[in-house]
C-alpha cells in the first residue's frame, strides 16, 4: 500500500523536471518577428520524432486558436489504425517572453509545461520546425498534408545544422501522402 504514493511522488517530480523547462535547447534560435496569428488554424504533422503520446498516430493534425486570456489553444489529433479510433487531446500554450518571439510554454496535463519552439517558418506560414525544450523533440509542420521534396530538404537542413538527429524521424501517414 505504501509503494502508490511513492510511485505517484516519484511520477511527479519526473513530470515537474522534464516539463518543466520551456525554453529552447542551448544554442538553437526560435523564429523573431512571430506573428501568432497568421500561425492560428491547422497544420498538418509531417514528420516528428518517435514519443509515446503520439507512437502509432496517422493523420495528424494540430489547430491553434486565441484562448480569452491571451493564450493558445491547442487542439492535437491523430488516428490510431491499431484502435481502429481518433485520439485527441488538448492544451494551452503562453508565449515565455516577448509575443514576437517564437518561444512558447504547452500544456497538456495541469500545471506541467514543455517547450515549444518553432525553429523555422516560411514568409507565408506554410510550412514550421518546431521542437521542444532539448533535442528529443522535433516536428515538421505544413497547412497542406504534403509538402514538396525542396521544402522537406530545406527543414532537414535546418534540423541538421541546430544540430538534430534527423534520421530519427518518423514520417507521418497523411492524406494524399
Amino acid at each position: 500500500m505504501r509503494i502508490l504514493p511513492v510511485v505517484a511522488a516519484v511520477t511527479a517530480a519526473f513530470l515537474v523536471v522534464a516539463c518543466s523547462t520551456p525554453t529552447p535547447p542551448k544554442g538553437v534560435t526560435v523564429v523573431n518577428n512571430f506573428d501568432a496569428t497568421r500561425y492560428l488554424g491547422t497544420w498538418y504533422e509531417i514528420a516528428r520524432f518517435d514519443h509515446r503520446f503520439e507512437r502509432g498516430l496517422e493523420k495528424v493534425t494540430a489547430t491553434y486558436s486565441l484562448r480569452d486570456d491571451g493564450g493558445i489553444n491547442v487542439i492535437n489529433k491523430g488516428y490510431n489504425p491499431d484502435r481502429g479510433m481518433w485520439q485527441k487531446t488538448e492544451g494551452k500554450a503562453y508565449f515565455t517572453g516577448d509575443p514576437n518571439r517564437a518561444a512558447l510554454k504547452v500544456s497538456f496535463f495541469g500545471p506541467f509545461y514543455g517547450g515549444y519552439n518553432v525553429i523555422a517558418l516560411d514568409r507565408e506560414y506554410r510550412h514550421a520546425l518546431v521542437c521542444g525544450p532539448d533535442r528529443d523533440y522535433l516536428w515538421i509542420l505544413s497547412r497542406t498534408p504534403t509538402i514538396s521534396d525542396e521544402m522537406k530538404q530545406q527543414m532537414l537542413a535546418i534540423a541538421t545544422r541546430e544540430g538534430f538527429e534527423v534520421n530519427k524521424l518518423i514520417w507521418v501517414k497523411q492524406p494524399g501522402a
